[in-house]
C-alpha cells in the first residue's frame, strides 16, 4: 500500500515541481491542490494564470504515478480560485448566489462543473454548508460563506450543487465538519472553540447530506468541540472522528488544511499529520502555501510508512483510507 495516496499536497509554480513528481514516484500521492494566491510572494503568482496553463497543469499532474485528482476549492466569491478576470467561469459567493433564482443559479453551477471538468479538475471543496449562525464569523459569515441562516435554504443550494457537479463528474466535499458558521475567530489564525456555538441541526446536516453528494467526502476543521474532546481540535480527535465515522462509514473524510496556525502552534504539520491519521482521517491536506515545507513533505510520508509498518498505526485502518482514495479515483476518471 502507497501512504501517499492519503495526502493532498499543494506546490508553488505553474508546472509540477521535481519534488512533486519523486513524492508521487516513492509513495504514490492521492491528490494536488490548487491556488492562485501565494502567502509566500503576497501575490496572484502560484498555480493559476490562465484556463490554457490549468489545463496543461492538471494533465502533467494527472500523468504522475498513482494518477493524483486534483482539489480546488471554487466555492464562488472571495473563495474562489479560477477568478473570471482572469477568463474563467464567474461564480458569486454563497450569500450572493442564494438571492438568485433557480433557473439562473443552476446555469452558472453547470457552466462552473463543466469549466472544472474540461480542465481537468476533479475535486472542488464545496460546498460551504456551514449555517450563518454568526453573521460576524471573519472565516465565514463576514466573507459571505455561507448560503443562509436557514439552515432549509443551505440545504436547497447544496442540491443544486450537486446536480450540477454530478452531471459534469466533479467531486464535493462537504465543509467544514461540523459546521463552524457560528464561529468567533479564524482557524486560520488560532483553535477556534465552538462548544457553544454548534447546534446539532448543523452537525445532523452532515450526516443527511454526505452520503447522497457526489464523491461522498467532508472537510473536517480544526475546531474544538470540548463536550466531544477538551484535548484536541475535531482533525485529530480519535472520538470527535469515531463520531462522525459512526454516521458515515463510507464517507471520504479529509483534513483542513494542515498548516494552519492553531496546529502549528500546538504540534507542528509532521506530528499533526500522524496523528490525524491515527485518529482516522483518510486524507491529509497539506497546502505548502500558509508556509513552504515542500522539503519536508517526503520526510513526514516516510515517518507514516514507518508506523504503519511497525503497527503505531492500525494497518487494518490505513488500509480502508487508502480503499477509500482508490474509489473515489476510480469514480472520477
Amino acid at each position: 500500500m502507497s501512504v501517499g495516496e492519503l495526502f493532498i499536497l499543494g506546490f508553488y509554480g505553474k508546472v509540477v515541481p521535481p519534488w512533486l513528481s519523486e513524492f508521487a514516484a516513492r509513495f504514490g500521492l492521492g491528490g494536488v491542490i490548487l491556488f492562485d494566491y501565494s502567502c509566500q510572494t503576497r501575490q496572484y503568482d502560484n498555480n493559476i494564470a490562465s484556463p490554457e496553463q490549468v489545463q496543461s497543469l492538471c494533465a502533467e499532474i494527472a500523468a504522475l504515478p498513482s494518477r493524483p485528482l486534483v482539489f480546488i476549492d471554487q466555492e464562488g466569491g472571495l473563495v474562489r480560485r479560477l477568478k473570471d478576470g482572469l477568463g474563467f467561469q464567474p461564480l458569486p459567493s454563497a450569500k450572493d448566489f442564494n438571492l438568485l433564482a433557480t433557473p439562473e443559479k443552476q446555469a452558472i453551477l453547470q457552466a462552473s462543473y463543466r469549466e472544472l471538468r474540461r480542465l481537468g479538475i476533479r475535486f472542488n471543496f464545496a460546498p460551504v454548508i456551514d449555517v450563518d449562525f454568526n453573521p460576524d464569523n471573519p472565516n465565514i459569515g463576514r466573507v459571505k460563506r455561507s448560503y443562509s441562516a436557514d439552515i432549509g435554504e443551505v440545504e436547497a443550494n447544496a442540491g443544486l450543487v450537486d446536480a450540477a457537479a454530478r452531471q459534469a463528474g466533479v467531486g464535493l466535499c462537504l465543509k467544514h465538519y461540523p459546521g463552524i458558521g457560528g464561529a468567533h475567530v479564524d482557524s486560520h489564525m488560532e483553535f477556534m472553540d465552538i462548544s457553544d456555538a454548534l447546534r446539532p441541526e448543523q452537525e445532523e446536516l452532515f450526516y443527511a447530506l454526505a452520503p447522497h453528494t457526489f464523491g461522498d467526502a467532508v472537510l473536517v476543521s480544526h475546531a474544538i468541540v470540548r463536550q466531544w474532546d477538551a484535548q484536541h481540535p475535531m482533525t485529530l480527535s480519535s472520538r470527535g472522528i469515531g463520531r462522525l465515522r459512526g454516521r458515515l462509514p463510507e464517507t471520504l473524510l479529509i483534513t483542513d488544511d494542515m498548516q494552519m496556525q492553531g496546529l502549528q502552534k500546538a504540534l507542528g504539520t509532521g506530528a499533526a499529520s500522524l496523528q490525524a491519521i491515527a485518529a482516522g482521517m483518510d486524507m491529509i491536506c497539506i497546502g505548502n502555501n500558509l508556509f513552504d515545507q515542500e522539503q519536508e513533505m517526503a520526510g513526514i510520508a516516510a515517518a507514516v510508512a514507518r508506523a504503519v509498518q511497525d503497527g503505531a498505526l492500525d494497518q487494518a485502518a490505513v488500509q480502508r483510507s487508502f480503499a477509500r482514495v482508490q474509489k473515489r479515483k476510480a469514480l472520477l476518471a
